[in-house]
């Protein structure tokens, strides 16, 4: 039985480590192939943390931390997130920011993501925020390290009403598996309206 409880702001600080050893754990896998460190999670988790209107929904199996979700305004982003909205002109008081989605694999294919999903957008239109968006790394579909029972998740976002946005990208840094340092990635944005 998978149990969901939300924190915001403050309120995440106790869970710093298991989000960050959870995040180290889904991303370690294709397509992130992340090689992190919890100095660096704390590092990233510290906006989350600072930030009042931010929530994180943990997914609980018993104790032990399964699976978790978050969003922030986008306003309280840093740069990288919010340079392609300014560019394209967005109000970026209005866009709530879907951070991570994870859940250990044991426990996928029960609707865990549906609500996750639901649970982002719901405090999204608390906030009075209109659209919700989240990015996604590009990988080559002939990628060398893409496992021959990989699936992209765009059927899925599809699903829940979110539009890939080609024109709309990030760049983030960080050291995959098969590096000594890190390198640049593509990430590309997805977006929804809220009605």
């Amino acid at each position: 039985m998978i149990r969901l409880e939300k924190a915001q702001g403050k309120e995440i600080e106790p869970y710093w480590d298991a989000l960050g050893a959870l995040r180290i754990t889904v991303f370690r896998d294709y397509p992130y192939l992340y090689d992190g460190s919890l100095d660096y999670e704390r590092d990233y988790l510290k906006v989350y943390v600072n930030c009042p209107s931010s929530l994180a929904v943990l997914a609980f199996h018993g104790d032990a931390v399964v699976g978790a979700t978050t969003c922030i305004p986008m306003a309280d982003e840093a740069e990288e997130f919010k340079s392609s909205f300014i560019q394209q002109g967005y109000d970026l008081s209005k866009i709530c920011y879907l951070g991570e989605s994870i859940l250990l694999p044991q426990y996928r294919g029960r609707g865990v993501g549906k609500q996750f999903f639901k649970h982002r957008e719901n405090h999204a239109r608390e906030l009075g925020l209109s659209l919700t968006t989240f990015c996604a790394v590009d990988r080559a579909a002939d990628h060398p390290l893409r496992p021959s029972h990989y699936r992209p998740l765009d059927e899925f976002w599809i699903s829940q009403g979110y539009k890939k946005q080609p024109h709309m990208q990030a760049t983030f840094h960080w050291k995959e598996l098969s590096e000594e340092t890190e390198s640049a990635k593509t990430l590309t944005f997805w977006t929804k309206e809220l009605v």
